[in-house]
This record gives C-alpha cells, structure tokens and sequence, in this order.
C-alpha cells in the first residue's frame, strides 16, 4: 500500500503522526504516512524515531523504498528496537539538523548544475560537504570563480518552489532532465519539478530550502579529474 509522502509537499514537516500498515520480513516498518525522506536520488534517508502513544521510542536509522515505483516506503529501525504491530499509531519524527543541512546542501547543487551546464553523471548529499559529477570536457574550471557564481545566486533571494507535472510532459521536454546517472522520479503519471525562480528547473524528489538564502555561504572546495571527461566537484558550506 502506497505511502503517503508528506515531505514532497512540505519538507519542513518535522514530525506526523502516523499507523503501521506493514512490518517486513526485515523488520521495516511502513507506515500509512511520513516525513522521512527515503534514500534515493544522491540523498541518504532520513533518521529519527517512531514514539508509541505510551511513549515507547524505536530510533530509525534509515529510511528505504520498498517498490521499484517509490511509493512504499520501510521506516529501518535500530537492533533491537521494540516490536510494532499492524494498526499501532506513532509520532514519526526526524532528525531536524540533519534534514535541514541536507535541504540546504540539495539546494546549492542546484545551484551548481546551473552554474556549470553539463550532463550530471553522479552525486552525493552530504550535511556539510556534497559532491556532482560532471560529464565536461578539459577546461579551464576554477575553484574560486564557480564558487563566486554560486554564492552570487544564492545572494540573489530567489524562491524555491516545486510542482507536478505529468510523465508524458516531461518525455515531451527531455531538456529539463540533467542526470545520466539517475532517472528522474517516474511511474506513477506525475514528476515532481523544483524550480529555483530565474535560476533552475529540473526533476527532483530531494528536499529543499524555499528560498536560496538559506543555504548561506558555499565554497567550491575541490574539483577531481574522473575521468576522460568526468569531473567531480565537491562544494561545502562556508
């Protein structure tokens, strides 16, 4: 049963109260609703905790999809959690810190792939430190003046927004796609867009910051040879 993913609409949503639907042969438990953002895309799932209405904690150490569609997800509990069963009700609540760093990092990628408009061959979301690969020829690439371009975007203020759009407009606009590396979120008839005002628009399922200026400071803090043409760039907030 398909979950409901409150974090694509809101992703400051810290907490939800949810019931368990399913508990795993592994022992994940899937729940009717969640803010935990699940693994995919570059970014790690979420941790935090499920609290029973008794006050019983089960930490959660990751969040997986469970269906190759990314509509089921398994909340991964800690050895030796307490055990839940079918139809309990809990309080699932993230580690904020962590989310947030991440939105924020999610964002300055954007920002990163618009700076430098190359096909994106692989990446990673950190909560300090992230990373994009870049499939871009020799070239004069400087630490110090794609920094000054992003931090100039992100000094810009501009909003962040995200919206649906269905399967067949995005197969009809295969520009918005930047990634050769993972496919944009599809299956389901929808794909969520995010679009930084006057700045980006691609496919995404990650977690954001509604406005850039949130991000702070960033700094280009190295670029990696990869490659015959694959270049990594790691970026970390100042």
């Amino acid at each position: 049963m398909a979950t409901d993913c409150l974090f694509r609409d809101d992703s400051y949503l810290k907490q939800c109260e949810a019931r368990v639907l399913i508990v795993t042969e592994q022992g994940g438990i899937e729940l009717d609703r969640t803010v935990f953002y699940a693994n995919s895309g570059g970014q790690p799932g979420d941790t935090g905790a499920l609290f029973t209405a008794d006050g019983v904690r089960i930490a959660v150490h990751n969040a997986i999809y469970t269906d190759a569609d990314k509509s089921e997800i398994a909340h991964v509990p800690a050895a030796g959690s307490p055990a839940l069963k079918l139809g309990d009700i809990v309080t699932a609540a993230i580690d904020w810190d962590k989310r947030y760093a991440r939105m924020r990092m999610h964002t300055a990628l954007h920002l990163l792939s618009a700076v430098l408009p190359y096909a994106v061959t692989g990446g990673s979301v950190g909560e300090s430190e992230s990373r994009l690969d870049f499939d871009i020829p020799e070239a004069g690439l400087d630490k110090d003046t794609i920094t000054a371009k992003v931090n100039e975007m992100i000094a810009s203020d501009a909003a962040v927004s995200s919206r649906w759009i269905s399967d067949a407009e995005l197969e009809a606009n295969p520009g918005l796609v930047k990634t050769m590396s993972v496919k944009p979120p599809m299956g389901t008839g929808r794909v969520r867009l995010i679009e930084i005002a006057g700045l980006d628009l691609q496919p995404c399922g990650g977690t954001h910051v509604r406005n850039v200026k949130e991000i702070g400071a960033v700094q280009v803090t190295q670029i990696e040879k990869k490659g015959k043409q694959n270049r990594r760039m790691r970026l970390a907030l100042a």
